[in-house]
């Protein structure tokens, strides 16, 4: 019972809120008649969501298959370079710092050279998705592995454990909450990066993926459908992030309080 209370305490704050925004929207704009063409009301942009539907649904579809991939290739490359990084004190001299810097770079001013590189289409939108989203993995993967309680460790090294053993059994195990607080960032920054890709490399066809619906709708001042294409885009980064979140409680709260528990050294 208690459980199902602090459930509903923390669904319906912002439900309420969201409702509260909408609804101040809808008669902020009927009060002062702004033109649709500039804020459309959120009336005005369900309307557009349920007469396109099918596009819509399509675009969202090839946009979210863009950043669950990206956000895949990002996970892996992130958590495999931390640990490699985090265990070779030159590389973290070196590379770190390195991939900080790249991280400041404009995505929009690099993903050209995706185009480039992979041509028009899907693969450069994962690419733009992937590289966005690795940095905040690869950063948490490092500081994880980093703080990992070095009593811990010496008992593994007393014990005769491999590298390999220590990281499986005690490194990673230690790391996902941390890891975990990369990946729900970088679920959000996939969905850009994957738009991104979408609007430099042009890609689709009949069905065009949500970064060419709004540039499309742009140019045509469909400011209704540019709303919608976002409003299915946060969707699917909502969607995502909450995938993740649901796995990363999970392990923390199974893998990682076993962990906490007791320490097992396997062979």
């Amino acid at each position: 019972m208690r459980g199902a209370v602090q459930n509903i305490r923390t669904i319906v704050p912002p439900i309420v809120a969201v409702v509260v925004i909408l609804a101040a929207w809808e008669l902020t704009v009927i009060a002062t008649g702004v033109s649709p063409l500039l804020l459309p009301r959120p009336s005005v942009i369900a309307a557009t969501l349920w007469q396109n539907h099918t596009m819509l649904l399509e675009a969202t579809v090839k946009t979210a298959i863009a950043a669950l991939c990206g956000f895949a290739v990002a996970g892996t490359l992130g958590i495999i370079g931390g640990s490699v990084i985090a265990a070779v004190p030159l590389l973290r001299r070196s590379i770190y710092p390195l991939a900080t810097i790249l991280q400041m770079v404009p995505l929009v001013a690099v993903a050209p050279l995706f185009v480039i590189w992979l041509g028009y289409g899907l693969p450069t939108a994962i690419a733009a998705s992937a590289v966005v989203a690795v940095f905040p993995v690869l950063a948490a993967t490092i500081d994880g592995l980093r703080s990992v309680d070095p009593g811990l460790k010496e008992i593994f090294a007393l014990a005769g454990a491999s590298s390999w053993t220590r990281w499986r059994k005690l490194d990673l195990p230690a790391s996902i909450p941390t890891i975990m607080t990369g990946l729900r960032i970088a679920a959000g920054l996939s969905v850009i990066g994957a738009i991104v890709g979408e609007f430099v490399s042009g890609y689709g066809g009949a069905y065009a993926p949500l970064g060419i619906v709004v540039m499309t709708a742009m140019r045509e001042a469909r400011t209704d459908l540019v709303f919608s294409a976002v409003a299915l885009s946060a969707i699917v980064g909502f969607v995502l992030f909450g995938v993740v979140s649901i796995v990363g409680w999970l392990l923390v709260s199974q893998w990682h309080a076993s962990a906490q528990s007791e320490v097992e050294i396997s062979r």
